[in-house]
């Protein structure tokens, strides 16, 4: 086989990121609609009731699919095989090496939060635990408002609209996020000002 004709599979990073600019936009669409289904079933029934919903899903189209093959090879007297061999012969264990790999990378992120958490909770640096606070106490109202599976369900939405809509709008957004954020600076300045012990140390 000529080398030029194997292309290297695109990075899972990559691919995320087609997804949520709609490179393409069928399997955005699977991707997205699948998802979002999922988590309004999980809003109205619990999650045992919808992961055995799908699995019945499954399992109906898998086991007519097989009886219809296998009646097919009785009539046509043919000896094709179980109609699913491809898949079954296939390899779907981990990879070791890949379980690793992320199970070492989601401990290093872990113990990172925990420091920073440490951090916060024994305010070593006093604007970032105030930030903090105020951001707990946002968090309150939010969760007055919103149960949790509502938040993932506007996120899941935000996360398939919000690339493509800043795509095309990125002047103007970036425009107005950096007089946002010149406010925000502004305002902490005067905070840090005022209060003692609140300004940082100069790096």
């Amino acid at each position: 086989m000529d080398n030029t004709d194997i292309q290297p599979s695109p990075h899972w990073k990559d691919q995320v990121v087609d997804l949520l600019y709609w490179r393409d936009v069928k399997n955005t669409g699977v991707v997205f609609g699948a998802s979002l289904l999922l988590l309004l079933s999980l809003s109205v029934c619990s999650i045992i009731s919808v992961l055995s919903y799908v699995a019945l899903a499954l399992l109906s189209v898998t086991i007519t699919f097989r009886i219809y093959k296998g009646i097919l090879q009785a009539i046509q007297k043919s000896d094709e095989g179980h109609p699913f061999k491809q898949y079954l012969d296939q390899e779907v264990a981990l990879p070791a090496q890949l379980v690793h790999k992320y199970s070492d990378i989601a401990l290093g992120r872990i113990n990172a939060t925990m420091v920073e958490l440490r951090r916060l909770f024994l305010v070593e640096d006093l604007v970032d635990s105030l930030k903090f606070a105020v951001f707990m106490w946002i968090l309150t109202y939010v969760g007055a408002l919103f149960n949790g599976l509502t938040i993932l369900i506007l996120g899941l939405i935000g996360a398939f609209s919000c690339p493509i809509v800043y795509e095309k709008h990125q002047t103007q957004i970036d425009h107005y996020v950096a007089l946002i954020n010149n406010q925000v600076k502004d305002v902490v300045g005067k905070i840090q000002a005022k209060i003692p012990g609140a300004k940082k140390k100069a790096e």
